[in-house]
């Protein structure tokens, strides 16, 4: 573990309102690593500004820089910072006596690596399909109102009715009966995956306490993390308010 001293790179959060960063904040907290922060607003149709652009080529948040050196895609920001400042936050990856081996991997590390993925690249694109009421011309908001509400039931519904059966199943079967999705302890996966689940939670018929005791007690433990609520006043600090969707 490379410790934060006076001559750690620079790490800067380039960050974008109501965007994703959220995640990518919380982690720098936990690791006790000191970083600034550059803010960016979106324009009047809640585009990224072209500043963010000249950052990385995608323009798109969040993005870090480290020494200078831009770094984007939440996955790749919480590996490379868990690589060089945070290795207690990802599980061991052999089991005794099988380093090298195919399949000689623990279930705590093959389990983070899923889900680090797992979080975009599958729960976050039935997320991206819940409409927000954003500002449309009046003698078209009834349409849009209307499509909204088929692609929430013909998509979103669905979409949740497979991923929140399958994470409350994993948390079931967690290594060392959890709390947490590899295990034990908090995982960079969990602060992965922490956005998708606290949006799902502010939606109608998606998480609830009732259907999926243990993931929404799951979120509660998030939540109840230190570095997660300093990371929430950071938040309310830079945008007034604390708003996953």
């Amino acid at each position: 573990m490379n410790k934060p001293t006076s001559e750690t790179p620079k790490i800067i959060l380039h960050w974008l309102d109501r965007s994703r960063a959220q995640r990518i904040l919380w982690l720098l907290i936990e690791l006790g690593v000191q970083y600034e922060i550059k803010t960016y607003k979106r324009d009047s149709n809640m585009l990224a500004p072209p500043e963010l652009k000249a950052v990385h080529g995608m323009g798109k948040s969040p993005i870090i820089t480290i020494g200078g050196r831009p770094i984007a895609e939440s996955a790749f920001i919480i590996e490379y910072l868990c690589d060089h400042f945070g290795p207690h936050l990802i599980p061991r990856k052999w089991k005794e006596g099988c380093e090298g081996e195919i399949s000689g991997e623990t279930e705590e590390w093959m389990r983070f690596r899923y889900f680090m993925h797992y979080s975009e690249g599958s729960l976050m694109s039935t997320m991206v399909l819940v409409l927000k009421s954003a500002p449309a011309p009046f003698f078209i908001r009834p349409i849009v109102s209307r499509i909204a509400a088929q692609l929430h039931t013909a998509i979103v519904v669905p979409g949740f009715a497979t991923h929140l059966p399958f994470l409350e199943e994993q948390l079931a079967s967690a290594p060392a009966g959890g709390p947490y999705l590899c295990g034990e302890k908090l995982t960079g996966a969990d602060i992965m995956i922490s956005f998708p689940l606290l949006a799902a939670r502010q939606l109608p018929d998606a998480l609830t306490q009732k259907n999926f005791p243990r993931l929404w007690k799951y979120t509660e433990l998030i939540e109840s993390s230190p570095s997660y609520k300093r990371a929430v006043e950071k938040v309310v600090e830079l945008e007034g308010e604390y708003i996953l969707i």
